[in-house]
């Protein structure tokens, strides 16, 4: 990603929920606050202190000559006459992204800003399309363990070795499930299935039902079976209306399973 960056490119950054993107962008704004005028704010609601916060990040003034507050359209002009090859923004939230602040986004990449976005998925709009997407690594089981480890220090719980071992396949490679699986477990409360779900891709077994159904039409055709002919190329057509009609949706495997 730093390469990319360097290369003067904008990212987007994909990556399960729970799985550690605003650690990630924390350490990104640390590591490239040296070489970068770098800025990380998440829109909450409030345009405004969300410009003043990448405002004064950036050494950008928040006040008029006379001392009053610069208006948001104010503080985006100054913001991006201010900031050049040298400026990075990195935003945790992209999903949270305003119309409006995408479109000034859209200045500040063309007056050579560099901005790292992070989500879940890629919004597929405006300025994500010309983004770089790089998919961020789940974390390896040793980094859960550790996750784990420390959540229950912080919590004061006594927590020996087989019982993480037996509580770490509930959170899957998730920090955020981690965590709150060794809370339960402080609780007491009874957790004894994976949290961690994700959709199985059965697209092949659609196309393989699809190819079924024509060879039993062809079979009809070859024997002068007029109900197979009939039954195959019935269930065929309505087999690809259905693939084209709607998205099917697999059955979900737990991770940690």
């Amino acid at each position: 990603m730093v390469n990319a960056i360097a290369a003067g490119n904008s990212v987007i950054v994909l990556g399960e929920a729970g799985t550690g993107k605003t650690d990630f962008a924390l350490a990104l704004h640390d590591e490239m606050s040296g070489e970068y005028q770098s800025a990380i704010a998440t829109y909450k609601g409030s345009l405004k202190k969300f410009f003043i916060a990448i405002a004064m990040q950036l050494g950008c003034p928040t006040e008029d000559g006379n001392n009053k507050a610069l208006t948001v359209d104010a503080l985006k002009e100054e913001i991006l006459v201010n900031s050049g090859e040298d400026t990075l923004l990195i935003l945790p939230e992209a999903k949270r992204l305003t119309t409006s602040i995408r479109y000034w986004l859209e200045d500040m990449i063309s007056a050579g800003a560099r901005v790292v976005c992070f989500a879940v998925a890629n919004p597929g709009r405006d300025i994500f399309l010309d983004m770089l997407e790089i998919e961020l690594d789940l974390p390896s089981d040793r980094h859960i363990r550790e996750v784990m480890e420390a959540e229950a220090q912080k919590q004061g719980l006594k927590i020996s070795k087989s019982r993480l071992a037996e509580l770490q396949p509930l959170a899957g490679r998730n920090p955020m499930l981690a965590r709150k699986i060794i809370k339960n477990e402080k609780l007491g409360l009874k957790q004894d299935k994976p949290e961690h779900t994700q959709y199985v891709v059965i697209m092949p077994v659609i196309i393989a039902a699809l190819m079924a159904f024509g060879i039993v039409r062809f079979v009809g055709m070859g024997t002068g079976n007029r109900g197979l002919y009939i039954t195959g190329g019935c269930c065929l057509v309505a087999g690809m209306a259905l693939k084209q009609l709607g998205s099917v949706k697999g059955a979900r495997k737990r991770l940690g399973q």
